[in-house]
């Protein structure tokens, strides 16, 4: 095993993609609720906004295919570790065709592509949690064990444990890394549960970060060399307790983003951007 990955949290790039106007109406989701769609539309300009102006990464931006109303959602589609990037058998069979533009952009960045091709295999992104020493892989609707007995075979680097997801959509419906060594938990029984299954897999003790809103611990942690530690986190407009946790961070460059549309399809934030770190070609 690699031990812990050098740099957790170091990234270059993101692919993201816009917004269809097909996810107002036909995007999957737990809940039916309105989506206002160019509220929606203008909180994934900030996103992306944010991503390309504020940190610096070069963003890769994919069109919007009215086909998939989910296809926002690139998070699901692909693993990216190091320079080895899977791409994934979504849960939801209506979202298996997002998976070309996404193998399109990351062949372009010259990673090594490895397909899941196994008919009885199913993982979403959003079920798998990297820690930096290991992964967690969320067993939910749309992951199984054959999709993460796969990841564990592509990372061999890295121990893969999963974990029961009973409640929400994947795993990290409910956590994310706040930082290295570091998990953003929220406080619902499921969670709490998923945390410590994750605590006795590991060899390692995470430290915790406890939210009181399950949505509002799905974060995204990078720690880039002119920012120091960065976290983007949900606004207090969202969620005032939870955000008002994130103020404890004192380390770190805090980014409220606003979700408030996506989050009613079931998107949260790390599900918008697959992140890659390109080691520059010496």
């Amino acid at each position: 095993m690699a031990g812990v990955m050098t740099g957790f949290g170091n990234f270059t790039h993101a692919v993201v993609r816009a917004i269809p106007s097909s996810l107002a109406k036909e995007a999957l989701r737990m809940n039916v609720l309105d989506v206002d769609l160019v509220k929606a539309q203008r909180e994934h300009e900030v996103y992306v906004g944010v991503l390309k102006h504020k940190l610096g990464l070069q963003v890769i931006e994919l069109p919007a295919d009215e086909s998939l109303p989910d296809c926002v959602f690139v998070e699901d589609v692909a693993v990216v570790c190091g320079d080895t990037a899977l791409i994934t058998r979504p849960g939801a069979e209506s979202r298996r065709k997002e998976t070309e533009a996404m193998r399109r952009a990351l062949k372009e960045l010259d990673l090594n592509i490895v397909e899941m091709s196994d008919e009885n295999a199913t993982l979403d992104g959003g079920d798998v949690l990297f820690t930096g020493r290991e992964f967690f892989v969320g067993l939910s609707k749309r992951t199984n064990q054959k999709g993460a007995e796969i990841l564990a075979d592509v990372f061999k680097d890295y121990a893969v444990s999963t974990v029961p997801v009973t409640d929400g959509l994947h795993l990290k419906s409910f956590c994310s890394m706040g930082g290295p060594g570091l998990i953003v938990i929220g406080t619902s029984e499921p969670a709490q549960k998923a945390l410590k299954i994750m605590q006795q897999m590991s060899d390692h003790r995470y430290n915790k970060l406890t939210v009181p809103d399950d949505i509002a611990a799905n974060t995204i942690y990078m720690n880039l060399p002119s920012k120091g530690h960065v976290l983007l986190h949900c606004t207090p407009e969202e969620f005032p307790e939870s955000a008002k946790v994130f103020e404890k961070l004192k380390d770190h460059m805090l980014i409220p983003v606003s979700n408030m549309e996506k989050v009613k399809v079931d998107g949260a934030l790390t599900c918008c951007s697959v992140l890659i770190n390109k080691k520059a070609k010496v």
